[in-house]
């Protein structure tokens, strides 16, 4: 008889929170794999897609950049990605696409909470500068390691730098300057520590490849 399948991870708190990310990647999410575009962790990520230019829209049409409405559907926006997380790892609904996509968005959003705090001088610019440039830095690595076989897994602080990141424009938007600032150098220290973590794990992996190749 052949040796019984592996079980499923259980669904517990602390996997569905995210907060246990043990054990090895879905083999749905692997470099490789079918996109599976139709899941509706999926359909989250395509509403906040859909959600950033109505959040600029709604920024631009004020006189100083203050809007409860664009504050608050940039929280949904960002809040969004966590759920669509939680839904996935509850549905067991992974996929190649939503890897993909998901941080792509995740790095949209902060370049448009970040251009409408530069438009209106809500935060300093010298730090939005820092911010967006290690945006999209991480696009064209993240874009390389795919055509090269190289998976960056996201990183703790990478992961806990999200939330500070996101909640700078926010809180700037809303109004609340001083606690803006705080998650604004917060999230600069976490992201750009998680930025040399990917590249010594991306330098890690392409060493290792050419070393199988010698």
């Amino acid at each position: 008889m052949g040796k019984p399948p592996l079980s499923a991870p259980r669904r517990t708190f602390r996997r569905l929170s995210g907060l246990d990310r043990s054990g090895p990647a879905p083999p749905a999410t692997q470099a490789g794999a079918p996109l599976h575009p139709w899941t509706i962790p999926n359909a989250i990520v395509a509403l906040r897609l859909l959600g950033i230019p109505v959040f600029l829209v709604l920024v631009y049409r004020t006189d100083d950049g203050h809007s409860v409405a664009a504050a608050l559907l940039y929280f949904a926006l960002g809040l969004s990605d966590y759920l669509d997380g939680i839904a996935a790892r509850a549905l067991g609904q992974y996929s190649r696409l939503g890897t993909i996509i998901d941080p792509f968005v995740d790095r949209l959003l902060v370049v448009a909470g970040m251009v409408a705090c530069w438009s209106y001088e809500l935060l300093p610019r010298w730090a939005i500068a820092i911010l967006i440039a290690r945006e999209l830095f991480m696009l064209v690595v993240a874009r390389y390691g795919m055509r090269h076989g190289i998976d960056l897994a996201i990183n703790w602080p990478g992961r806990l730098g999200v939330w500070p990141v996101l909640g700078a424009p926010f809180w700037a938007i809303i109004g609340v300057h001083w606690l803006a600032l705080v998650m604004l150098y917060a999230g600069l220290v976490l992201t750009l520590w998680s930025t040399a973590l990917y590249l010594r794990s991306g330098q890690r992996q392409l060493h290792m490849q050419r070393s199988s190749r010698a």
